[in-house]
């Protein structure tokens, strides 16, 4: 039977990119979770939709043109290849480092997060719900694909993480961390660098969860992004790999 393609929505058992490039890393990194993929006839002859049909030939991935279906699923009219792929759930890896997001809102922000971790090799994410969806096509494309190469687990509350993973050493970021991050030693490996939502942040309770860390800036800000806050902790905690 063949399956209908509808706009995505949170209960799906799959999800899809939007656009030539998420599509490939898609093929690349997760193809036997591609059950199929859709192209537009507008860039038939384009080098981004020859390499998508030869890496579909290579794993046997059924495509198809079906212009009206990619316009119905793209709030973009430059997309021109959706790949329609499977959900999965991949395990965290509990001897190496992980990102843990408490109760994230923003798809952008968490897009952009997986992007940052896997640039700076943390390929393991943490989500506290309530949460967004990781699935979501806005995340997805935010991630720049990003998303295929990490791994990420939701969990009720972050005491259900932290039963699953005690030998982690937890950093939770805060406004009153206990120490700047330039004043952080070396960290213990492996560590879990904590982060609240876009709003609240983390409330006190993670004062007394591992070592609270404040990333210190003017006062003329109240506080950092999210995405950027991440950013910046990542990196001087990775930066001795580079």
């Amino acid at each position: 039977m063949t399956q209908k393609i509808r706009t995505y929505k949170k209960d799906f058992d799959y999800s899809y990119t939007l656009g030539s490039f998420l599509t490939i890393e898609l093929l690349n990194y997760q193809s036997d979770k591609v059950s199929k993929v859709i192209l537009h006839t507008k860039a038939k002859e384009s080098e981004g939709i020859s390499k998508i049909i030869s890496l579909c030939k290579k794993n046997s991935i059924p495509y198809e043109y079906n212009d009206k279906l990619i316009e119905k699923l793209s709030p973009k009219e430059n997309c021109f290849a959706i790949g329609i792929f499977r959900k999965y759930q991949p395990e965290l890896d509990k001897n190496d480092n992980h990102v843990v997001l408490v109760n994230p809102s923003d798809s952008g922000n968490l897009g952009t997060i997986i992007r940052t971790s896997i640039g700076f090799g943390v390929k393991n994410l943490a989500i506290i719900r309530p949460a967004v969806d990781i699935y979501d096509p806005k995340t997805v494309r935010a991630s720049m694909g990003a998303l295929f190469n990490i791994n990420f687990s939701y969990f009720n509350d972050f005491s259900e993480y932290q039963k699953h993973f005690p030998k982690h050493h937890c950093y939770p970021f805060m406004l009153n961390g206990k120490l700047r991050i330039q004043e952080v030693d070396i960290p213990h490996k492996p560590f879990a660098l904590i982060f609240g939502n876009e709003g609240k942040g983390l409330d006190s309770s993670f004062s007394n969860v591992g070592t609270s860390v404040v990333i210190p800036h003017l006062k003329t800000i109240d506080s950092l992004n999210l995405s950027i806050a991440v950013g910046i902790a990542i990196y001087e905690f990775t930066k001795h790999k580079f």
